[in-house]
């Protein structure tokens, strides 16, 4: 008997810009990759391992390609606390970045378990088209990751 399983674990973000009054000024869906770094994590975490949770996601100006061996954005600009739900096969995290953090022409983001900057393991990164965020502007982010 051949049995034969294929497990994979895929995202997909949703970036929403607010003005600084709270209206919506844009919304966009975007796929993702599970990079390397990350599918190690999920390994080591059905282990038991130490590693620590994700916590947080980050924003930046980079348009490098997305590739599986990146432990990193391209170019941080901001980094924000996530929360993290779970439900059946899929994982929500949700995160806004306030007025003046990760001000700029927003293009990449990515899902980590550190707060500091270029800093913890990165699980996923995805590249997009710009999003400007102006100063008094935010972004809510929410993440969606699959195990299927």
């Amino acid at each position: 008997m051949n049995i034969q399983e294929n497990l994979k674990a895929q995202g997909e973000l949703t970036v929403s810009l607010f003005d600084r009054d709270g209206n919506l000024k844009s919304i966009s869906k975007h796929p993702n990759l599970v990079v390397t770094v990350g599918k190690n994590y999920i390994a080591s975490r059905m282990a038991g391992t130490s590693e620590t949770v994700m916590s947080h996601m980050a924003i930046g100006t980079g348009t490098t390609t997305p590739a599986a061996g990146q432990t990193t954005l391209t170019t941080e600009i901001g980094r924000s606390s996530s929360s993290f739900t779970s439900s059946t096969n899929t994982v929500t995290a949700t995160s806004t970045f306030a007025a003046g953090v990760g001000t700029g022409a927003i293009t990449e983001a990515g899902i980590f378990n550190a707060s500091g900057t270029d800093a913890g393991t990165m699980l996923c990164r995805t590249t997009f088209p710009v999003v400007n965020k102006a100063s008094g502007d935010s972004i809510a982010i929410t993440w969606v990751v699959t195990v299927s």
